[in-house]
């Protein structure tokens, strides 16, 4: 049976069909609504997640009932999508990747809530271009921990010659990102990103971890090197995530970062908005910052 016409809706040149399925029960976002939300922050988000190998979490059916990854075309749908065949990676088949703002929103009708981009591109998939350091809080910790623990790897970072940038990650943690040339292996940068962690845990034992055990993280941030490695990717700036509240990844400025900034306030519903009001892009000069893993590791001065 024909989907009828009144059950479709465009956006942004992308036809929506079921655009008032909820997909966050808690806040009723629709499908439509998540689709106006893509389009109203493309011109933001792709420069982080276009022409990257990605990820999606995909539920169709909302975020409280059945949500699944999605790396390749497969047989559930991905047609309006870009793929790519990836060295060493052959056997799973070509990778997704998106182009354009109308592929972006695409992902809308996919009921896709987040998007995970390689920290590479397609034309050089083994050559990463970030280091990202995930800083994620054990129970007990109030964020204006995080916050401080993002500055102190800030400093770690310039010290050893490297700008960083700083992101919310829809839940209750931060990422610290560093652009790269694109010279590295990701052998070479994840050991940059160990070695940093690993560092500030041996300095600070009782504040930082780089083990993921959840017994040993009461208290304390884990410091998460892995995301430095293309099976396992960080989520996009300005992906919804398929949680509670419907929150977004967002870049903020440096100047943000302190104990009273809330991740939870930035939400599919908010950014938009808080987008309209800023001066300018916390995020504006990622591209353009020319940089190098310093020669002898983190360890370099």
């Amino acid at each position: 049976m024909s989907v009828r016409e009144r059950d479709v809706v465009e956006v942004a040149g992308v036809r929506l069909s079921n655009p008032d399925k909820v997909l966050y029960p808690e806040q009723g976002v629709t499908k439509r609504e998540l689709a106006e939300y893509l389009a109203g922050v493309a011109d933001w988000l792709l420069p982080h997640a276009a022409h990257r190998p990605i990820t999606l979490v995909r539920c169709p059916a909302g975020r409280q009932k059945k949500c699944f990854y999605q790396r390749h075309a497969g047989a559930s749908g991905a047609s309006g999508l870009h793929e790519v065949d990836i060295p060493g990676f052959q056997e799973a088949g070509p990778y997704l990747y998106l182009t354009s703002a109308r592929e972006l929103v695409s992902l809308a009708q996919m009921g896709v809530l987040e998007i995970h981009p390689w920290g590479a591109r397609v034309d050089r998939p083994d050559r990463p271009d970030r280091i990202i350091l995930d800083l994620d809080p054990g129970e007990g910790l109030a964020f204006a921990e995080v916050a401080a623990a993002a500055h102190e790897v800030r400093a770690e970072l310039e010290a050893l010659g490297l700008r960083s940038f700083c992101k919310t990650t829809g839940g209750k943690g931060l990422h610290v990102v560093a652009p790269i040339e694109r010279r590295e292996t990701w052998k070479a940068v994840k050991a940059f990103a160990k070695a940093v962690g690993d560092g500030l845990a041996k300095r600070a034992p009782q504040r930082y971890l780089t083990r993921i055990s959840k017994a040993e993280r009461q208290g304390r941030i884990l410091i998460d090197y892995l995301r430095n490695d293309p099976t396992s990717t960080a989520v996009a700036p300005y992906s919804p995530r398929s949680r509670e509240g419907a929150t977004v990844a967002t870049p903020v400025d440096w100047s943000e970062v302190t104990a009273s900034l809330d991740p939870s306030g930035f939400t599919v519903r908010t950014v938009p908005e808080r987008l309209s009001r800023l001066k300018a892009d916390p995020w504006a000069e990622i591209g353009d910052v020319r940089q190098r893993l310093p020669r002898g590791g983190a360890g370099a001065s």
